[in-house]
Order: C-alpha cells, then structure tokens, then sequence
C-alpha cells in the first residue's frame, strides 16, 4: 500500500511508462494503456500528454509510443553509478580480444539487469537490451549477487519463485517450461562463492552460455576477493562455439584479467566532478500547467524531474540538495522522494541521503538502447516535412565516402516530389546532403549546403549537418523541393530555418540516446 504522502499522479505515471516499457516496440493504444493500467481514459489523456510534454513519449493519433527524451531518467542513473564510465572500454577491449559478447550488470533485488553490452556483428547476435530484467536463478551474474544477499533478499526471491515458477513476469526472457528446484540456485550460489566465477549452462534458452566474473570496488579494502561487489562482467556466446566448460577452461583467465584491471580503474579513478544541474525545472513544469491547464499534471512532471537531479557526482543526495538541484520547495521534493521510494526507484542511503536504484531503467530504457538513427529522426522528419509542405530525407556517407545512403524519408503531399527508396545510393559530390556530409571548405564555412539542379532538372535540394554529442557529423537531412515552387534564395529563406530547427532536435535526441549506448546510423 502507497504511503498516506505519496503522490498518486507519480504513481500512475510511472504504472503507464512501465505498461509502454513491456509493449514489444514501446507502443500502446490510449486504450490498451487504459485497460492495462486500470485507469479511467480521462487520466490516461491527462498523464500521455504530460508525458508528451516533457517529450517521453509521443503521440500520434490513438497510440503513445515511447521517446528518446524519456533515457535521460536512465542516463541519471548510469552517470551517478558511473560503472559504464569507468569500464565501458575494458568490456569492449575483450570484447574485441576474445571476438565474443561481453556485458557488465548489476544486481537489482533478486533480479539481474545489464548496464553495458560489447555485442560482435553475427547471424546470431547474443545480447540483451540494456536496463532487461532478469531473474537471477537463470543468469550467469545471479548466484554471484546471491552471494551478498540477506535472508529477506533470500525469502522474498523464494515468494517469487513461488508465485510464478515459470517467469512470467520477465518479459526479457523466455518462459521456463520445466522450472528448477531452489536448491539448485542455492547450491549455485554456494559454488559461485567458493570459486570466484560462475556459469550460465542455457539456463535462459538453449544454445546460450555464458561466465561471469565479480567485480569488486577495492577501494578501502586490500586484496583480491574483497571488497564490495560493484558489478559483474560476462562473456556470452553459444554453444556451437563453446560448451559452459570450454567456456570457463579456454575464457576464464583472460576474463579475470581484464576484471583485475577493472578493478584497479575503479580503485585509482579520480572522484567524478558534478556536472551542472538543472535548477529551473519547477519554473518549467509551472509554466507548462499555466499554458495546457488541466491537461497538465504537474505533481508527475515535477516527480520526474526530481530523478534528473542525479547524475555524474550526484550520487546521493539530501532532501535539500534535492530540492536546490530542482528548484522545488523541500516539501515538494519530500513527498516526490516518498513516492520515488515506494515504487522502488529511490533507496534511501547513509547521512540522510537518497541514491537511485537499477529499476529506474524498467521506465522505457530496454526497449529505446535499440533505437538507431533513423528511428530517432523519422518523427522529426514527418513533422518537417508537414510544416514545410516538402519531402525531407535523412542520409549517411558511405564506407567508401563516394556515396550517401538514405536511411529515412518523409514524403510531402505533391503529386510531384522527390522521393527516394529507402537504401539508395547516390554519389556524395552531387547531392546537397553528400556535401554537407563530405564537409567542403564553403559548405563547412556556411553550416549548410544548397543544391539547384545538378542532380536531376527541377530539383532543388538544402542540407545541413547532424551532430552526435561528440560534434562530429553523424547524417545530414536536407529537403528537396521542384525548382517551379521555390527559388534557390525561397529554399535559403524559408526551408533552412527550418531544416536547422529539425536537425537540432534530432540532435538534443541523440544526445540523450547516445549517452551510454551506441546508435547505429542505419
């Protein structure tokens, strides 16, 4: 039962990204989010256009799909744990030495939840979303969480296991026709903690191996095998490439080594700096309930944005510290930490301190670490296209760097337009996106690149640059048009502030998605 203080439109609010987290590509109908989370349709409206406002989901007609915007809750989370920072490079360094999957996870209650994936390029790929839920008993990291688990971790893992035997309720992974008996994970556990290491045998489906390494902060301890456990490294593969015993005979040396480094990162890593938070939160949720009204919930807005107020050497946080990071008045801030606490995103910590806990990833960060490029500029593109009354593309250069490849588009409402398949290529010099894309002195000069007719006859086209959150030039879009209906100096006026506009909001997007894992441009 939610405490007499908690803020019932957090509640709800949260119950609605988790019901869009599960959807199999983070869409739902009003109506199914209706039925699923057993609230009036009127609530729904009121919480999907919050949601929409903050821009953690998207609407479009009768269906609310989940948006980039909405990994800043996760990157909070990843940047005040500050594990993928530290250790991101070691995993993909073996990732590359041994050529198999190598993950990092944490443990979360009596479940496992991956916060970093070096996955290899194969016909069959083994990896897991980031932020997926599993349950401990079926993974390879599980027994060594288990390890550290107290006998109210231990009892509520047996209520569990009880009340759904065959893992029902982890969507992540296949449901379990024949479940194990306790005494095997027990025994597990056991075995993990005497030998340091510990192996998944197609425990989560057939064909899938897996071992698994702790490792330790040894920060303020001496040795090895001490110190707390930070998290554990895996490598992953299948079994027509290894068996769980060749496994752990041909891979575990070389996985405890780069854990041993790890280690030593965690050990002499400088104290992360704070970056600077966001202190007008509460004059924008303000200013968004005085323009929308009641369509506006403030109190879920404001919850929310209590999560962003940790980050890179915000770990833990006062009431007070919280309140300042925010702008919100401490009473406020109290009752969103309550509610934050009762839904399991927050744990209360040392010196009256709060931290965020692993589920803050259960709000739509598994299903949205997949987006690619494209997925994130496509809404962007329909919207400028529909403003603009003009077809709008977005393109990558190829390997060879002689060629574009256009990888979405958005068609405008003329009989004649410029449209394009998707996955043409065009050569790079003729087209005002491969300009952009190539970055010539005079286009570099100008932040964009226009041109008229030397494609095609009648075509007109301007592009400028898409930057990921390193500045470097990722894609470009541009919008072609028919020389009869605007002129070169109309295509300067008229499209390319708009053009700009759209190719910053794809931008701030890939910010936040490109954080802490990597989009793929195509």
């Amino acid at each position: 039962m939610a405490p007499a203080e908690a803020v019932a439109p957090l509640l709800r609010g949260i119950a609605v990204l988790r019901r869009l987290t599960e959807a199999h590509d983070g869409t739902l109908s009003l109506s199914a989010l209706e039925k699923t989370t057993g609230l009036a349709r009127s609530t729904v409206d009121r919480l999907t256009a919050t949601l929409a406002r903050m821009g953690y989901v998207r609407l479009d007609g009768r269906d609310v799909t989940l948006a980039p915007r909405l990994m800043e809750l996760g990157n909070a989370y990843l940047a005040a744990l500050h594990l993928p920072h530290l250790l991101s490079a070691r995993a993909d360094a073996l990732a590359d030495e041994l050529d198999e999957s190598v993950s990092l996870a944490v443990g979360d209650r009596d479940g496992v939840r991956f916060i970093h994936q070096a996955t290899r390029r194969r016909a069959m790929s083994l990896s897991f979303r980031i932020g997926d839920l599993l349950p401990a008993e079926r993974t390879a990291p599980g027994p060594l969480f288990a390890t550290e688990w107290t006998d109210a971790d231990w009892h509520h893992w047996r209520e569990r296991r009880a009340a759904d035997p065959a893992n029902h309720t982890f969507p992540a992974v296949p449901p379990r026709e024949h479940p194990t008996p306790d005494d095997d994970f027990v025994l597990r556990t056991s075995t993990a903690a005497s030998d340091g290491y510990a192996l998944d045998d197609q425990l989560i489906e057939p064909g899938l191996v897996a071992l698994s390494v702790p490792v330790r902060d040894l920060r303020d301890l001496q040795g090895p095998g001490t110190g707390r456990l930070a998290c554990v490294a895996s490598v992953v593969s299948h079994t027509s490439r290894h068996t769980a015993p060749d496994l752990r005979t041909a891979l575990l040396p070389r996985l405890r080594a780069a854990v041993t480094a790890m280690e030593t990162d965690l050990r002499t890593a400088p104290p992360p700096t704070p970056g600077p938070p966001r202190t007008d939160l509460a004059t924008w949720t303000g200013a968004s309930k005085q323009e929308l009204g009641r369509e506006f919930v403030e109190s879920l807005a404001r919850g929310l944005t209590v999560l962003t107020a940790f980050g890179e050497g915000r770990s833990a946080l006062t009431l007070t510290q919280v309140a300042k990071a925010t702008g919100l008045t401490r009473a406020t801030a109290r009752r969103a930490l309550i509610t934050l606490t009762h839904a399991g995103l927050v744990t209360p910590a040392p010196d009256a301190a709060f931290t965020l806990t692993p589920r803050i990833l259960s709000l739509g960060f598994p299903p949205l670490s997949r987006t690619s490029l494209p997925e994130i500029a496509q809404p962007h593109l329909t919207a400028l296209a529909d403003r603009v009354h003009e077809s709008a593309s977005l393109a990558v250069l190829s390997d060879s760097g002689e060629e574009i490849q256009y990888t979405a588009q958005a068609s405008a409402p003329h009989v004649l337009s410029a449209r394009v398949t998707l996955g043409t290529r065009l050569p790079a010099h003729a087209t005002a996106l491969g300009r952009v894309l190539l970055a010539h002195p005079e286009v570099r000069a100008r932040g964009y690149a226009l041109v008229d007719e030397e494609l095609e006859a009648g075509l007109r086209a301007v592009a400028v640059p898409v930057h990921d959150r390193t500045g470097r030039v990722a894609a470009a879009i541009n919008v072609a048009t028919h020389a009869a209906r605007r002129t070169p100096t109309a295509c300067e006026t008229e499209l390319l502030p708009e053009l700009s506009r759209t190719a910053a909001a794809i931008e701030a997007d890939l910010r936040v998605a490109g954080r802490f894992v990597h989009v793929p441009p195509t």
